[in-house]
């Protein structure tokens, strides 16, 4: 029934209410009790002195009961909103005007009197009630006679039966009815007037949680975005919450696209890497088991030939097998670039002529574009030129017989750039964000040598030297690029 929690707050501002409002009456009941009484006995005060004053009592040494009783009566008659009683000095009533069997005391307490007489009260001061054994009620009192020691008192309840019997029927009256059904109808209007306000207040975290549950039954992959105040000076928490949940979800959308794509990569790899070893194994072990079943068979010619095909596939399986073993420390950060002063262009010159013959036996021209006046930059100079070296060797292995590769050396500021174009197949910009990944292969490649490691490793130094290669498509040449700072030490 409270799951929710606006059912939770409705629960919480309902009972609040409630018990707001029984707080209030009873404390209005109780408040307006003791104000009454503080009135009547601070108007009241000197009636008891009053009455013996009028009646020129104040001669004699004491009141006579069966005397006094005709002035009680006629008093009462005129007020029915009080009773009299004559005491003696230690509370015992000696008279009063009422039929015996109302009268429920013989005695009552005089410390309230005499706190009465002595003017040293606190409003409102309660005496006991002769008709009650357990109620008090607020009176005045007199001593008699007024000079020396008291022989009596007169004793003046104020608020007798008649008051009593009236005060009964205003429980009844209409007037009470009233402020009680006013009561009630602030306490169902403010309940009211809460449940609208937090169904306002809670309408968009519910919105937000729905958002939220659907994201999640929908495995992370779509979401409705949470849209929020409009304007922007009303935005509070449950939008800052939103706006959270919206960059939240994109995020995780991303990362779950990121992880699909990087398992399609192992799936990949673990295909590629197995080919690629699997390959080279078995022509090698095919060619070692010729060579041991049918070795004194075989002329010189066939042996050496048979040796260099195995040969040729073990250094293919090294080649591998080290790249592996140099990305993952790369990766894990155990190969630190040792920065110091490399003369770029004579670096750039060794590479060219390392790849030259090569460039030669296929009918490509290589050729390099060094500006006068490079400072040196600061490198690793064995890790750029393994950076130097794949992508020299990358160009060569997607350049067409008769095509172009060029290398370029630019001075831009306190930087160096380096280009290392060629003039092969157009990449697709669908490619070109996949270029660096490990074990990715064009389309077009995927028969070809190598593992798709090259790039990998090329965009991971040159991230570790504080850049970023990058790839474009320049007037009909695929240019790969970075720049390396200037030595400063």
């Amino acid at each position: 029934m409270f799951r929710t929690l606006y059912a939770k707050l409705a629960a919480v501002l309902a009972l609040l209410l409630i018990t707001l409002g029984i707080g209030y009456a009873l404390f209005s009941l109780y408040a307006g009790q003791l104000f009454l009484q503080e009135v009547n006995q601070r108007l009241n005060r000197d009636l008891a002195r009053q009455l013996l004053v009028q009646q020129n009592l104040g001669d004699g040494e004491a009141l006579h009961a069966e005397e006094i009783k005709q002035l009680f009566s006629y008093y009462m008659h005129i007020n029915p909103a009080i009773e009299i009683y004559l005491l003696d000095t230690e509370g015992t009533i000696l008279a009063f005007e009422a039929p015996q069997m109302k009268i429920k005391r013989e005695r009552v307490s005089v410390e309230p009197i005499k706190q009465f007489i002595s003017g040293e009260i606190a409003y409102p001061l309660l005496g006991d009630d002769p008709r009650s054994l357990d109620t008090q009620k607020t009176f005045s009192a007199a001593a008699y006679p007024f000079k020396g020691e008291p022989r009596q008192y007169l004793y003046v309840v104020l608020g007798g039966e008649d008051y009593d019997n009236i005060k009964a029927l205003l429980h009844d009256s209409y007037f009470l009815q009233i402020s009680l059904t006013a009561v009630i109808a602030t306490v169902v209007f403010g309940l009211l007037t809460g449940l609208f306000m937090f169904n306002m207040l809670t309408r968009r975290l519910d919105l937000l949680s729905r958002l939220m549950s659907a994201f999640r039954q929908g495995e992370f992959r779509h979401f409705a975005p949470y849209s929020g105040t409009q304007k922007m000076h009303r935005r509070d928490e449950i939008d800052e919450l939103g706006e959270s949940y919206n960059e939240m979800a994109e995020r995780i959308i991303e990362q779950m696209q990121a992880l699909e794509e990087k398992d399609s990569l192992r799936r990949n790899l673990v295909a590629n890497v197995s080919h690629d070893l699997r390959t080279p194994l078995a022509s090698l072990q095919g060619y070692l088991e010729t060579l041991k079943l049918k070795g004194q068979g075989l002329s010189d010619t066939e042996q050496q030939h048979y040796l260099d095909i195995a040969y040729s596939h073990g250094l293919r399986l090294t080649q591998l097998v080290s790249e592996l073993f140099e990305l993952s420390k790369l990766d894990a950060r155990e190969t630190l670039p040792e920065m110091e002063p490399v003369a770029l262009g004579e670096l750039l010159m060794d590479v060219a002529q390392k790849f030259q013959l090569r460039s030669e036996e296929h009918n490509i021209t290589l050729t390099t574009e060094i500006a006068e006046g490079l400072p040196f930059v600061a490198a690793d100079i064995a890790m750029l030129d393994r950076v130097l070296e794949n992508l020299v060797g990358n160009a060569l292995d997607h350049t067409h017989e008769g095509g172009t590769i060029r290398i370029q050396l630019q001075k831009e500021e306190q930087q160096v750039r380096v280009t290392v174009c060629n003039s092969g197949d157009a990449i697709s910009e669908e490619e070109m964000p996949h270029l660096f990944e490990r074990f990715y292969q064009s389309p077009k490649n995927r028969h070809g040598k190598g593992a798709g490691l090259g790039l990998a490793i090329v965009k991971r130094i040159v991230e570790l030297h504080g850049s970023e290669i990058g790839v474009e498509r320049v007037e009909g040449e695929n240019c790969f690029g970075f720049t390396l700072g200037v030595w400063e030490g």
